[in-house]
């Protein structure tokens, strides 16, 4: 058996923690406690009451009393009507509650740039003044849409009641001011009555235009005359039609009279009769009689062999052969040939109709080209005085429009004046009497910070400190069992050795 010196030097170990170890440790440092409850105690109450924090409120109000036309370039401007406030809506007048412009202007408003921690930020420009002012606001300010209605709550914690009412007040004027800015901007009045009476300068000069437009071309209506002109044009267009169609059918009338002409005789037999030659003839019976006369009385004295009767005999035979071979005499009558007449003097008549188509024709080739030529200026002028027109009543358009939009914006205007807008102080702030918080909270606010902060000083304390107390702690940390505990009264004289480890004494088997 022989005893050693051994220097321990604790881990930490996860240990079973108990009602009784709490009370163990906060009664080894009871004064610590003690010291610290009161001291955060009294700390707290005399800060409270040297300093207390009033609280003022106000609310506003998110109707739907005031609806404004969109400022549009459409004749007609659309209404937004809409009774319920949407949460999304709601959510953005908050947002524009605790906007920095607002905040700024509320800063400005109501001096918290130059409050009493003033010397604080001597050293500082006035813009780093307002931004930690602002700063300061954003955090003590409490802006909240309360659920079920179309009201804003707001709430500041100041110091001084009269500043909390006064920030408030300061809040809900700025705030209606950037409200009215958002929703109706300024200048609208100026800029409609500017646009107004340029619009009404253009439509004068498009009217002049428009006046003065008849005097240059000598129409008043070349839409309307180049109607009539275009209707004049077909007109001699169907003329022109017929007239080829004429002239087609005068040509072929003539070719079929000319071949008519050529198979058709100039006259015709009126009367044929047949006539002899009665004085011939009778003198020719006349002389046969006397020759047969001549031989009868010859024949009685001469014999049929005597010459002068046989010559006698041969002129009887001649004389009746001539009588016999006597043809009649044909007498023929004859006249014009009417159709002969009529088709040459139809054919006169269709060569000079030929000649008056065709010169009819040349004729109204030129109208037509000249009422086209007179078709193509009048539509330029048409189109030009089109121009005009729609000028006009473009320029027209734009006046009235200008124009409603002017009176919009100045009733706008006179809305705004009058203050009638879609936001209204439901509350206003006044000036609290009382601290924001009752001596009674104050006390349990002021037991509970200081049980707290107690609370963890003995727990830290215990965290950092490395000593055993327990056999207990020693079995867990060193992993061997103790056969006795001797209270070492050197350690409670002088604590800790030089590197942070405890002595302890125990006897071991070798």
């Amino acid at each position: 058996m022989e005893t050693q010196e051994i220097i321990v030097r604790p881990k930490r170990a996860d240990l079973s923690l108990t009602l009784r170890d709490v009370v163990v440790v906060g009664f080894h440092h009871r004064k610590v406690v003690v010291l610290c409850f009161l001291g955060v105690l009294v700390g707290t109450i005399a800060s409270a009451m040297l300093w207390p924090r009033y609280k003022a409120e106000t609310e506003l109000l998110i109707r739907r009393e005031r609806v404004d036309p969109v400022v549009t370039a459409q004749q007609a401007s659309p209404m937004m009507v809409r009774d319920e406030i949407s949460e999304e809506e709601l959510n953005s007048e908050v947002e524009l509650v605790s906007s920095e412009d607002v905040l700024r202007s509320v800063v400005i408003t109501a001096g918290l740039d130059k409050g009493s921690s003033g010397w604080l930020r001597r050293n500082k420009d006035s813009d780093q003044n307002v931004a930690v002012a602002v700063r300061a606001l954003r955090a003590s300010l409490n802006i909240e849409a309360l659920p079920k209605t179309d009201i804003i709550r707001i709430t500041y914690t100041s110091r001084k009641p009269a500043t909390a009412a006064r920030v408030l007040d300061a809040l809900d004027a700025a705030y209606i001011q950037k409200h009215k800015e958002l929703h109706h901007p300024t200048g609208q009045f100026v800029f409609f009555d500017q646009q107004t009476t340029k619009a009404k300068e253009e439509l004068e000069t498009a009217e002049d235009r428009l006046k003065a437009f008849p005097n240059q071309t000598a129409v008043p209506n070349p839409m309307l005359a180049k109607d009539i002109t275009l209707q004049k044009v077909n007109e001699f267009n169907s003329s022109l039609g017929q007239t080829h169609e004429a002239i087609a059918e005068t040509r072929q009338r003539i070719a079929t009279m000319e071949q008519l002409q050529s198979s058709t005789p100039a006259r015709l037999t009126t009367q044929m009769k047949d006539a002899d030659d009665a004085p011939v003839l009778q003198q020719m019976k006349s002389t046969l009689l006397t020759l047969e006369l001549k031989r009868s009385e010859m024949a009685s004295k001469y014999q049929a062999d005597y010459p002068p009767l046989q010559e006698l005999d041969r002129e009887i035979a001649s004389t009746k052969a001539a009588v016999g071979g006597e043809k009649p005499l044909q007498d023929v009558t004859t006249d014009q040939n009417p159709s002969y007449v009529w088709l040459s003097s139809e054919l006169v008549k269709a060569k000079s109709e030929l000649k008056g188509y065709e010169a009819k024709a040349t004729e109204t080739e030129a109208i037509i080209r000249q009422t086209l030529a007179s078709v193509r200026q009048l539509d330029q002028a048409g189109v030009e005085q089109q121009e005009l027109l729609r000028t006009a009543k473009t320029a027209e358009e734009n006046y009235l429009l200008y124009l409603r939009k002017r009176e919009e914006s100045r009733i706008s205007d006179a809305l705004d004046a009058a203050k009638l807008l879609n936001v209204a102080v439901a509350e206003k702030a006044s000036v609290p009497s009382f601290p924001a918080q009752s001596l009674w909270s104050l006390m349990l606010i002021a037991i509970a910070l200081a049980t707290t902060v107690s609370g963890g000083m003995v727990f830290a304390l215990e965290y950092f400190n490395v000593s055993f107390r327990t056999p207990t702690e020693v079995e867990s940390v060193l992993n061997v069992p103790v056969l006795a505990a001797i209270p070492d009264h050197e350690r409670q004289l002088h604590g800790m050795n030089g590197n942070g480890a405890h002595r302890l004494h125990s006897d071991t088997t070798a």
